[in-house]
């Protein structure tokens, strides 16, 4: 076994007590340092004390300690070892430091694990996070964004969390209304973490086809032929924050049952890259939380996420 200590640190040109009343906000509904939506949102099963359980994406842990506007830490939940923790220093009236510090005990899977993967995600999650509070406590001064690695990048993008099946949802109801008695239908679904767009406008580049219809929360694309008519809908729910791309096909003849019975082997998987690539593009195009406006969501159970983050 091998004792890991990491630490990132920033010194902030603002009082300790504004830099405080930021990382008193972490994990909250208008948290305004998590680097959401390109990493998982940190997210607690109640408001920021001692005991409240949470993480982001599959890192468990729970709040081992905490001294508002100071100082908190979080111990990884078993079997997971160790903690991690933020701590701000005052350096004067105008000006402070905040430190994150990670200790894990690692064998010799972890190890390698830590190395390879997880430690350059976690590294780049946590200057982006220092990033935010800069940003949040001194917005007439924005930092010079954190350069990523193209190891980083690459890790990154390996452990985005995939689209899942889901029934066909009852709120697409462009998709329903497109054909009738279709012949194929099917729904992949994705979470809509913070700062992701919640218009469906945004999401149309999902597919190269036509806009059909558009309604409040959804968009429908499509195309007609001989053969079959197509289209795909985009439903973004505000109430779950979920959007669902929705595939119904209804087929005219024997071409297009042969056409489509080939494509069908591959549409699964077409339509999950499709979805997902969107999202990374939006993720990435969002702005940082503290220069977004604020949006109203109520209380959610936790959701996994594929995301390493120690």
């Amino acid at each position: 076994m091998r004792t890991v200590r990491n630490v990132h640190e920033r010194v902030v040109e603002a009082p300790a007590a504004v830099v405080g009343a930021l990382l008193d906000r972490l994990g909250s509904q208008d948290d305004p340092i998590s680097p959401t939506p390109v990493w998982p949102p940190i997210r607690f099963d109640r408001p920021l004390a001692v005991g409240a359980d949470g993480g982001h994406g599959f890192v468990r842990y729970s709040v081992g300690a905490y001294e508002p506007g100071r100082s908190i830490r979080f111990d990884f939940t078993p079997p997971g070892t160790g903690h991690h923790s933020f701590g701000i220093e005052p350096l004067g009236d105008s000006r402070c430091r905040i430190r994150h510090v990670l200790e894990e005990q690692q064998g010799l899977k972890d190890s390698l694990l830590w190395s390879l993967v997880i430690r350059p995600l976690h590294d780049t999650m946590v200057e982006e996070l220092l990033d935010n509070v800069v940003r949040a406590a001194t917005p007439d001064q924005p930092p010079r964004p954190t350069r990523w690695t193209r190891w980083a990048r690459l890790m990154r993008r390996a452990v985005w969390e995939r689209p899942s099946a889901v029934d066909f949802p009852e709120g697409a109801v462009l998709a329903r209304q497109a054909c009738g008695d279709p012949d194929f239908t099917d729904s992949w679904q994705l979470p809509l973490d913070p700062g992701m767009p919640r218009d469906p406008a945004a999401w149309r580049t999902v597919l190269p086809y036509p806009v059909r219809a558009t309604a409040p929360h959804e968009i429908l694309l499509g195309e007609d032929a001989s053969h079959l008519d197509f289209r795909a809908s985009l439903l973004v729910d505000e109430d779950e924050d979920t959007v669902t791309l929705t595939t119904v096909v209804r087929i005219h003849n024997l071409r297009g049952r042969l056409y489509f019975g080939v494509v069908r082997l591959f549409h699964p998987m077409m339509a999950r890259m499709m979805l997902s690539r969107t999202r990374r593009r939006l993720a990435y195009e969002a702005p940082p939380a503290p220069t977004r406006p604020a949006r109203r969501a109520a209380a959610r159970p936790e959701r996994s996420s594929a995301l390493p983050g120690h």
